[in-house]
């Protein structure tokens, strides 16, 4: 089968690749339909992804059809299906509370083990979702909503209280998309105004880091308050540090991306506030659900995140150009099957 191969850091290759074997009992071979390019492959390409091991096949937002199936397998071949790309081991702590997003010995397709930019794969049967009258173009979109739905969820926020979300990035509108869909009124913080118009244009509340310091900006919003529910999706250390400013008393700060480096804040004013801080990785088959149900009612404007498309020939020259011209580009989405 073809399948594109980040050989190192800056190398993608479109080459040949041995077909998958049969299913053991339990899993399933999925022929790959779409498959969404998300910043995790842009770093695995950049060499800037700490845990990852070359050559590796990219790719975690996956839908696809179900070619066979393994013993014990209810999923019938020709199902559509979302694919959840947390393959969890099942016996761990966080396993037994329900947490496999959290896994201790997590694998997620395209960054532990080999993902889906490729004609083929192997999954477990637990981690394919029937897409349930989602077309497979939608069915790709799922996995990378599904995280700000899940910090959503995580946040506890209630309906009717302010959100500040901190990044105009795909995992943060997809966060603004499921804090709205909660009832929660949505402002995005970002330095970029051509993503904060973006946000506008779906009806968000923008507040521009280029115009004044931040703490600034979110003060003449809120009257003084702060936000009572802030998400940071930024992925920058400073911008974790400042969000914990930008918290109301009595709200919280929901980490939705990842840092390297440590996080220093004022305990006083953590006290002070008596604020939580949350910690949202990945996400559920609750929160897949949730997404797709939500695209079916059209509550979500797929046909304007989704910006740019190609082919998986194509994907080793799209790609490498993507990672560095981002004007325009939301979300991008690598079409292989039917």
């Amino acid at each position: 089968m073809k399948a594109v191969i980040c050989r190192s850091p800056g190398e993608l290759v479109f080459e040949d690749r041995p077909e998958p074997d049969a299913p053991p009992p339990g899993w399933a071979l999925v022929a790959v339909s779409h498959v969404g390019i998300c910043g995790t492959d842009y770093h695995i390409f950049e060499g800037k992804h700490p845990f990852l091991a070359y050559p590796r096949i990219m790719g975690h937002e996956v839908s696809g059809t179900v070619l066979t199936a393994g013993a014990g397998v209810a999923l019938e071949a020709g199902t559509p299906v979302i694919v959840n790309p947390y393959i969890a081991c099942g016996h761990c702590v966080a396993c037994r509370q329900g947490k496999p997003n959290c896994c201790v010995r997590i694998e997620v397709l395209g960054v532990h083990r080999d993902g889906a930019m490729c004609g083929k794969i192997l999954v477990p049967a637990d981690n394919l979702y029937p897409a349930n009258g989602l077309s497979l173009a939608e069915a790709a979109a799922v996995e990378f909503l599904a995280i700000g739905a899940h910090a959503v969820r995580r946040s506890g926020a209630v309906a009717g209280s302010r959100a500040l979300v901190i990044g105009a990035g795909p995992i943060g509108l997809g966060a603004a998309i499921f804090a709205s869909i909660a009832g929660l009124e949505v402002t995005l913080l970002d330095m970029s105004a051509e993503r904060l118009d973006f946000a506008a244009s779906l009806g968000f509340g923008a507040l521009n880091g280029s115009d004044a310091p931040a703490a600034e900006l979110v003060r003449n919003a809120t009257g003084g308050d702060g936000f009572e529910t802030v998400f940071d999706a930024t992925g920058n250390t400073q911008s974790v540090q400042s969000a914990f400013a930008h918290v109301a008393h009595g709200g919280a700060l929901v980490l939705v991306s990842v840092v390297k480096d440590d996080i220093t804040f004022s305990d006083p004013e953590f006290h002070k506030r008596e604020m939580s801080v949350i910690g949202s990785r990945n996400a559920l088959r609750a929160d897949f659900e949730h997404v797709a149900a939500s695209i079916r009612s059209g509550a979500v404007p797929l046909d304007k995140l989704v910006t740019h498309r190609t082919t998986l020939e194509n994907t080793p020259r799209d790609l490498a150009r993507w990672a560095h011209e981002k004007s325009g580009l939301i979300k991008a989405v690598i079409e292989i099957g039917a």
